[in-house]
C-alpha cells in the first residue's frame, strides 16, 4: 500500500495518536502537514522524523478553533505542496468536570476545539478533498463518544457529534468518489492516559475485554488504511478500536 503523491493534513499532529498517524502517513509516502497548536518543538520532531524515514512534512501552527488560523495554515501547507487529498480532524482538548461544576466557559472551550475546529478545517479543505482522486476526510473520535464517560458530558458531546457529522458528510461526498469515515479509539497508552489515576485504570481495564490498553500503532494502522485507495468501497463509519469495549 502507498501514499505517494497524497497529501495528507494532520491537526494535532505533535504529540500521542496524532503525531503516530503523522509519522505513518509520512512513512507510507505522503507529504505530511504537521499541525501544532502550541508544541512547536515536539511538531518539529515529528516532521524530522518523517524526513529522516525518508517522507516529505512540514509545520504549520494553528489553533483550530480560529477560523484565521486554519486559513493560513492552509495557504501554507498549498502553497508547499498542493491541493489537500486526504484531512484527519485529531486535535481535540478535555477539560473534565462533573456536570455539578462545569461552567459555560468550559462546555464551550471543548466544543470550540472538538467540534468548531473541525467545522474549519473540514471547511477550508472540503473543495479539496471533494475534487481529489478518492479525497479523502478522516475524523478521530472516542470510545467515549459511544459509551458516555463520568466528568465528561462536553468531551463525550463532542466526540459523539462527530459520528453525525462523519456520515453526512460522507453522503456530501459520494458523488465525487471521496469518503468520509470515523476512528473511536479506545483508551490508547498516551500521555493523556498516564495522568488517570492507577485506581481508574484498575477500572478501566476490567471493562475491556482484551485486557489492555490500545497502542498508538493500533490507532495509526487503521488511519494509514482508510487514507490509501484499498479503502475506497468504505465510506459513513464508525471504526471502534478499542479492545472489544461494548457500546
Amino acid at each position: 500500500m502507498s501514499l505517494e503523491n497524497r497529501t495528507c493534513l494532520v491537526t494535532g499532529a505533535s504529540k500521542g495518536i496524532g503525531c503516530g498517524i503523522a509519522e505513518d502517513l509520512g512513512a507510507n509516502g505522503a507529504e505530511v502537514i504537521v499541525n501544532y497548536r502550541s508544541s512547536e518543538a515536539a511538531a518539529h520532531d515529528t516532521a524530522e522524523n518523517i524526513e529522516a524515514a525518508g517522507g516529505d512534512a512540514i509545520v504549520a501552527q494553528a489553533d483550530v478553533s480560529e477560523m484565521d488560523e486554519v486559513r493560513g495554515m492552509y495557504e501554507k501547507a498549498t502553497d508547499a505542496f498542493g491541493r489537500i487529498d486526504v484531512l484527519v480532524n485529531n486535535a481535540g482538548i478535555t477539560v473534565d468536570k462533573k456536570f455539578d461544576n462545569m461552567t459555560r466557559e468550559d462546555w464551550d472551550r471543548v466544543i470550540d476545539v472538538n467540534l468548531g475546529g473541525v467545522f474549519n478545517c473540514t471547511k477550508t479543505c472540503f473543495e479539496d478533498i471533494r475534487q481529489a482522486h478518492e479525497g479523502r476526510l478522516i475524523n478521530i473520535s472516542s470510545v467515549v463518544g459511544q459509551q458516555g464517560n463520568y466528568g465528561q458530558a462536553n468531551y463525550a458531546t463532542t466526540k459523539s457529534g462527530l459520528f453525525g457529522f462523519t456520515r453526512t458528510l460522507a453522503l456530501e461526498l459520494a458523488n465525487d468518489g471521496s469518503t468520509a469515515n470515523c476512528v473511536a479509539p479506545g483508551f490508547v497508552r498516551t500521555e493523556m492516559l498516564e495522568s488517570v489515576p492507577e485506581r481508574v485504570k484498575e477500572g478501566i481495564l476490567e471493562r475491556i475485554p482484551l485486557d489492555r490498553f490500545a497502542e498508538v500503532e493500533d490507532v495509526v494502522s487503521m488511519v494509514s488504511f482508510i487514507a490509501q485507495e484499498q479503502s475506497s468501497y468504505m465510506t459513513g463509519q464508525i471504526l471502534g478500536i478499542n479492545g472489544g469495549m461494548e457500546w
